[in-house]
C-alpha cells in the first residue's frame, strides 16, 4: 500500500511523535491514579526510562506504541514499503534496546509490565485495570 502523504508530510508527521506524555499515556496514568496508586514518572534512573515507576512495589510499566516498539502479530505494527531496510533496523534497534532494558531491570530486582497502545481503548478499561492490578498485587 503507498503512502498517502508525500515524503515531506509523512516526515513532519513522524517527527512530531515525542517519546513522552502520549494520549495513551495519559489515559493510562489517570487509569492508574483512579486505581489509587501513586507512581513516578520516566524514571532516568531506571533502565529504559519507564513511564510509570512504583518503587514501593519495585515495579514499573511501560506504554509501548506498537509500531515503534515492534509489537509482533499487530496491525498497527506494520512498516512502511518505502525505506524499508531503514524501518527494519530502526524497529529491530528498539526491540532489542527494550530487550536489554528489561534484562537490566530484573537483574536489578525491578518487575516489568508493558502495556501496547493496541491495548489501551475505553472499552477494554476493566480488562486494562485488571492487568494493571494483578501486575501490582504479585
Amino acid at each position: 500500500m503507498t503512502d498517502v502523504f508525500s515524503p515531506q508530510k509523512r516526515s513532519q508527521i513522524m517527527r512530531k511523535i515525542g517519546p513522552k506524555d502520549s494520549s495513551q499515556e495519559r489515559y493510562v496514568r489517570s487509569l492508574v491514579h483512579s486505581m489509587g496508586y501513586r507512581f513516578r514518572l520516566h524514571r532516568k534512573d531506571l533502565p529504559g526510562c519507564p513511564d510509570l515507576a512504583f518503587p514501593k512495589y519495585r515495579k514499573v510499566v511501560f506504554i509501548n506504541g506498537c509500531f515503534w516498539h515492534g509489537h509482533k502479530n499487530c496491525k498497527r505494527a506494520q512498516l512502511p514499503q518505502t525505506n524499508r531496510l531503514f524501518w527494519d533496523r530502526k524497529i529491530n534497534g528498539n526491540v532489542e534496546r527494550d530487550q536489554k532494558n528489561y534484562k537490566k531491570l530484573q537483574m536489578n530486582g525491578w518487575q516489568y509490565l508493558v502495556i501496547w497502545q493496541c491495548e489501551i481503548k475505553k472499552a477494554n478499561e476493566f480488562l486494562l485495570s485488571g492487568k494493571i492490578k494483578e501486575f501490582l498485587r504479585s
